[in-house]
C-alpha cells in the first residue's frame, strides 16, 4: 500500500486509504466504485428475481393461487423495471468502471467525484422502486413500459417510479459523460482508437447511445407526470392527446436501450474468446464497424414494437425491413467470434463456457427477433409468451450470461485469488440447462396464443406452465452457486498468477495493484 510522504520524507499514514465505511461512502477510486456498482446490481438481481419467482409461483397452475391479479401486474412491472434499470445496466457500468481505466492506461476515470455521485443516485432510486409496493394502491401496474392511458390512472406508487427512473437516467448520463471523457482524453500514448480493446469500443458507443436516449425517456415520463397532476393532455385522448404518442416516444428510447444492454456484453465476449482460443480477435475493424452500425440502426427501428397500433402498412414495411437490417451487423459479430475460435487452441474454463453459451443462446434469441420483425407474424405473436421468450433469450442469456462470463474472467484480476473452477462450471451448466428449460417452452405457449401479463390462463396451457415454473425456480437457485463462488474467491483461494489465463492478452494479466488514494485537493506524493 502506498503511503504519503510528509515534508521530512517520512511516511505519513494519516493520509493513507480511508477505511471502513468512509472508504465506500466517499469512494473516488474507479475500482471501489466499480465494486459498489457490481454488488448493487447483484442485490437488485436478487430482488427482481424474487419478483419473477412469485409470478411463476402464481402461474404454476390455472386459477388464482397466491396473488390478486392487480398484485400480479405490479410484480410484472417491477420485475421489468428492476432488472433493466437496477440489475443489468448498473452491472455493465461496474465493469466499465473497473476495466476501462486499466484497459486504456488511464490512472482513473476522468471525473472521480461525479463517478461517486452517479453511483449513490442509484440507492434512493432503488428504495423508491421497491418502496412503491408500499404506497397507497401499490406499485405501478402498467408494465415496465409504463404505457398511457393506464399510467395516468394509477396511484402514487407510479409517481415514485417516475422519480426513480429520473434518478436512474441522471446516473446513466453522468456515467456516460465520464466514460466518454476517459476514453477520448485519457488513453495511454500510442493507443489509437483502432487499437483499443473491444470492450472499450463497445462502451464508448453505448455511452453515446445513453446520452442520446435517456433524455427522451425523461421527456416521456415528465409528460406522463404533468398529465397525472397538472391537467395537461399529452397522452389523454379525452383532452385531445394521443396515447400512441407515448409509445412512439417511449420506444424511441426503448429500442436503443435494448442495445445499451447488449453492446457491452458483446465487448466482454470479444475479450474472452480470443483469450481462450489463444488467437487474436478475427476481423477487429469489422467488429468496430458492426457495433457502430447496430447503434445507428437502433434509432430507426423503434416502431416494430407497435405493429398492432394501427400503423399504415407503409410504416410497417419500413420498420420491418429496418429491423431485419440489424441482423446483418449482428451476424458479422457472431461470425467473427466463431472464426476466432476456429482452429484455435481452445480450453474451456468457466469464462469461455459462458461465452460459448452466450453465442449459442443469444443467436437463438436473435433468430426469434427476426421472426418477430415480420409484421404479419408479429401481429399474431404480439404480447404473447413468444415475445417473453424472445427477449429473455437476448437479455438473460445475452446480457446476464456475458456478465457472468466477465465476472469469472476478471475476478482473479480484481481479487488476486482464483475462483473455484468446479463451482464455476457447476454454475454454468445449472444456469444453461435451467434457463433453456424455463424459456424455451414459452415459445410454444406463445405460438399457441397464451397472452403475457395475465395472472390466469386456459387449462390447455397448464402442463407447459407447471414445467416452466419448476425450471424457473431451478434457474433462480442456480444463481446462489454464483454468489457462493464469488464470496469464496474474495475471501481467498489459490493466489492468481501474473498471467492468469495463458492467453493472447498477456499484458492484461497482472495481479491487482493497490488502489490509488484520491482526495483531488492536494496531489499525494507516492513513495
Amino acid at each position: 500500500m502506498s503511503a504519503v510522504l510528509d515534508h521530512h520524507g517520512h511516511a505519513d499514514h494519516a493520509h493513507d486509504h480511508p477505511h471502513g465505511l468512509r472508504r465506500w461512502l466517499f469512494a473516488t477510486n474507479h475500482k471501489d466504485i466499480g465494486t459498489l456498482y457490481l454488488w448493487f446490481s447483484f442485490a437488485m438481481l436478487i430482488v427482481g428475481g424474487l419478483n419473477a419467482l412469485l409470478l411463476r409461483a402464481e402461474l404454476f397452475q390455472p386459477g388464482l393461487q397466491i396473488v390478486r391479479p392487480e398484485v400480479f401486474n405490479q410484480l410484472t412491472t417491477m420485475h421489468g423495471l428492476i432488472m433493466v434499470f437496477g440489475a443489468i445496466m448498473p452491472a455493465f457500468v461496474g465493469f466499465a468502471n473497473w476495466q476501462i481505466p486499466l484497459m486504456v492506461g488511464a490512472p482513473d476515470m476522468a471525473f472521480a467525484r461525479m463517478n461517486n455521485f452517479s453511483f449513490w443516485l442509484l440507492i434512493p432510486s432503488a428504495l423508491l422502486l421497491v418502496g412503491s409496493y408500499f404506497a397507497p394502491g401499490g406499485a405501478a401496474a402498467g408494465g415496465w413500459t409504463m404505457y398511457a392511458p393506464l399510467s395516468l390512472q394509477m396511484g402514487p406508487g407510479f409517481d415514485m417510479v417516475i422519480f426513480a427512473v429520473h434518478l436512474l437516467g441522471a446516473s446513466s448520463i453522468m456515467g456516460s459523460i465520464n466514460i466518454i471523457t476517459t476514453i477520448l482524453n485519457m488513453r495511454a500514448p500510442g493507443m489509437t482508437l483502432m487499437k483499443m480493446p473491444m470492450f472499450v469500443w463497445t462502451w464508448l458507443i453505448t455511452a453515446y447511445l445513453l446520452i442520446a436516449v435517456m433524455p427522451v425517456l425523461a421527456g416521456a415520463i415528465t409528460m406522463t407526470l404533468t398529465d397525472r397532476h397538472f391537467g395537461t393532455s399529452f397522452f389523454n385522448a379525452a383532452g385531445g392527446g394521443d396515447p400512441v404518442m407515448f409509445q412512439h416516444i417511449f420506444w424511441f428510447f426503448g429500442h436503443p436501450e435494448v442495445y445499451i444492454m447488449i453492446l457491452p456484453a458483446f465487448g466482454i465476449i470479444s475479450e474472452i474468446i480470443p483469450t481462450f482460443a489463444r488467437k487474436r480477435l478475427f476481423g477487429y475493424p469489422s467488429m468496430v464497424y458492426a457495433t457502430s452500425s447496430i447503434a445507428i440502426l437502433s434509432f430507426i427501428v423503434w416502431a416494430h414494437h407497435m405493429f398492432t397500433t394501427g400503423m399504415p402498412s407503409t410504416g410497417q414495411l419500413f420498420f420491418m425491413y429496418a429491423t431485419m437490417l440489424i441482423a446483418v451487423p449482428t451476424g458479422v459479430k457472431v461470425f467473427n467470434w466463431v472464426a476466432t475460435m476456429w482452429r484455435g487452441s481452445m480450453t474451456f474454463e468457466t469464462p469461455m463456457l459462458f461465452a460459448i453459451g452466450f453465442i449459442f443462446v443469444f443467436t437463438m434469441g436473435g433468430l426469434t427477433g427476426i421472426i418477430l420483425s415480420v409484421a404479419p407474424l408479429d401481429i399474431q405473436l404480439h404480447d404473447t409468451y413468444y415475445v417473453v421468450a424472445h427477449f429473455h433469450y437476448v437479455l438473460v442469456a445475452g446480457s446476464l450470461f456475458a456478465l457472468f462470463a466477465g465476472t469469472y474472467f476478471w475476478l482473479p484480476k480484481w481479487t488476486g485469488h482464483m475462483y473455484d473452477e468446479g463451482l464455476g462450471k457447476f454454475h454454468f451448466w445449472a444456469s444453461l440447462i435451467t434457463f433453456n428449460l424455463t424459456f424455451f417452452p414459452m415459445h410454444f405457449l406463445g405460438l399457441a396464443g397464451m397472452p403475457r401479463r395475465y395472472a390466469d390462463y386456459a387449462m390447455q396451457f397448464a402442463d407447459f406452465n407447471a414445467f416452466v415454473t419448476v425450471s424457473a425456480f431451478g434457474f433462480g437457485l442456480s444463481q446462489l452457486i454464483f454468489l457462493w463462488a464469488v464470496i469464496k474467491c474474495i475471501r481467498g483461494g489459490k493466489p492468481a498468477t501474473a498471467q492468469v489465463w495463458e492467453g493472447a492478452h498477456g499484458l492484461e494479466w497482472t495481479v491487482p495493484s493497490p488502489a490509488p488514494f484520491h482526495t483531488f485537493e492536494t496531489p499525494p506524493t507516492v513513495k
